[in-house]
């Protein structure tokens, strides 16, 4: 028994490994692809994106792991069905199950695998991304001039060149404003030609001009009320013009200043945090419900409900004390007096919609940042647990449609990864705008892979074939759906030969 569980083990990590790296791989460029316009064009070196694809491929593990087990599940299982061990491991009395085993603890180790990194280092590299990619995206595009456009992206200089030689990169026809130093009212210029190059460090950008002129004016006070504007012209033959580029530098963002996202925080500091911003949502509620004009009763009741529950508190009964036929009420006074109760009521209506239309959308984006941790909480365990749930799929699921290598097996994983990524993402949905409770909402998808994997598991133990075309055969012949069809050609047939 131990050979044979060693041998599945062997046929099974080198499909898990294989298709591990594939899909961590495949997500890896949709990430790149996603935000290649935040990249491309800035100068950056390859040490920082390489540092960026290592934290992203860290934050991709989560989705890799369960993409992964049911990619090699179905194969493991699908190649021992296709060379027909399966079939012979069974016929010397054992079991699925106990063929299983070794997996479905390799596949629990996994799960807490995936746990590990989803509380422990995700939330550590995706401060690091997230301050990353901040820095990215503030950082300046690359210098590049144009052909008989003005560059103003320096600060302090204005740059424009007439044409640039693609070979030799002569650059020529140079015109250059500088307006660092405040004391000229313009500092200008002009050079025949030149080269431009960047320092190893791209601090500085270096220009070298030839055959060229400077033109200063200079404000100088010499009296009281008397300006003067001396004016300075300086011609060259070859000057060196150094630039600073302080604003094309790399600028790390600090991360701690992202430590307080969602997604940067563990299981024990989404707790904290949640419980913190649910009291002061609730809170807010409150302070909202005691500025609205309503009668006793009904303010009582709705402050009740917000308050967090207590045992040895009292609650309000929700029946007021006394009823009161308003209509008959409001129709014993005069009409003047029913006028200014009118008056009175349309005008505290108008102010309490105002007041509440105001606040609702402050208290929404508050409910919605709590909702979103408590996500985040559920996430970290519905991710891993899906480890273990595309397992009791892939592992049957391979075993009914004995199938293996990157055909059949890849095409199946896919189609239920994305079926399973579409109901999760509409769970979460509904769980984020209230619509689904949080728990519901974020394990629905879970339960519903459970139950298919348990049929799945169900099916593939008992043989039954559930893959081969002769039970859907016999499935239409019970419903008399094939005589149908054959009724349908014959009545064809025959009208035809009457024509």
């Amino acid at each position: 028994m131990k050979r044979l569980h060693i041998y599945v083990i062997k046929t099974f990590l080198g499909p898990f490994v294989m298709t591990f790296f594939i899909c961590l791989f495949v997500l890896l460029m949709q990430f790149l692809w996603k935000y290649v316009d935040d990249l491309v064009g800035k100068g950056l070196d390859w040490s920082i994106i390489g540092e960026i694809v290592f934290y992203a491929a860290f934050g991709l593990l989560p989705m890799v792991f369960p993409l992964s087990m049911l990619i090699a599940s179905i194969m493991t299982f699908g190649a021992l069905g296709e060379n027909y061990e399966l079939v012979a491991i069974k016929s010397s009395g054992i079991s699925l199950f106990r063929i299983m085993r070794p997996l479905i603890i390799m596949a629990f180790l996994l799960s807490c695998t995936a746990f590990y990194f989803a509380n422990y280092v995700l939330p550590e590299t995706n401060r690091r991304l997230f301050a990353l990619m901040m820095s990215v995206k503030e950082q300046k595009p690359e210098l590049i001039l144009k052909e008989g456009v003005f560059t103003n992206e320096i600060d302090g200089y204005s740059i424009k060149i007439g044409r640039k030689n693609r070979k030799t990169n002569v650059l020529h026809d140079i015109l250059i404003y500088d307006q660092t130093d405040r004391r000229y009212y313009y500092n200008v210029t002009l050079a025949d030609s030149g080269f431009l190059k960047m320092t190893e460090d791209k601090k500085y950008m270096v220009m070298t001009l030839f055959n060229g002129v400077n033109y200063r004016m200079e404000k100088q006070r010499t009296g009281l009320n008397t300006n003067t504007f001396p004016h300075y012209e300086n011609k060259f033959g070859n000057e060196i013009l150094r630039i600073g580029l302080k604003d094309f530098q790399f600028n790390r963002l600090d991360e701690s200043l992202f430590h307080n996202n969602y997604r940067m925080l563990r299981l024990d500091q989404l707790k904290a945090a949640e419980d913190s911003m649910e009291t002061e949502y609730l809170a807010r509620v409150r302070s909202l419900i005691l500025q609205i004009g309503l009668n006793m009763t009904l303010r009582d009741h709705l402050l009740n409900l917000t308050q967090p529950y207590d045992s040895l508190r009292r609650y309000i009964n929700d029946v007021p004390d006394t009823l009161v036929d308003v209509n008959q009420l409001f129709a014993g006074f005069d009409k003047f007096r029913q006028q200014s109760i009118l008056e009175t009521a349309l005008e505290r209506t108008r102010g309490n919609h105002q007041l509440i239309n105001n606040r609702v959308r402050f208290l929404y984006e508050r409910k919605s940042t709590i909702n979103r941790h408590e996500m985040e909480r559920h996430k970290k365990f519905t991710l891993s647990v899906a480890v273990l749930i595309f397992f009791f799929i892939g592992a049957p699921l391979g075993a009914i449609i004995r199938k293996g290598g990157l055909g059949m097996p890849v095409v199946v994983s896919i189609l239920l990864f994305i079926l399973y990524y579409i109901i999760s993402m509409m769970g979460e949905k509904s769980a984020r705008e209230d619509l689904w409770n949080m728990v519901v909402g974020m394990w629905f998808s879970s339960a519903i892979f459970v139950a298919v994997g348990g049929w799945l598991t169900y099916k593939a133990v008992t043989d039954s074939g559930i893959m081969m075309t002769e039970t859907y055969t016999n499935l239409l012949k019970k419903l008399n759906i094939l005589r149908l069809f054959k009724r349908n050609q014959i009545s064809d047939e025959d009208t035809s030969d009457n024509q």
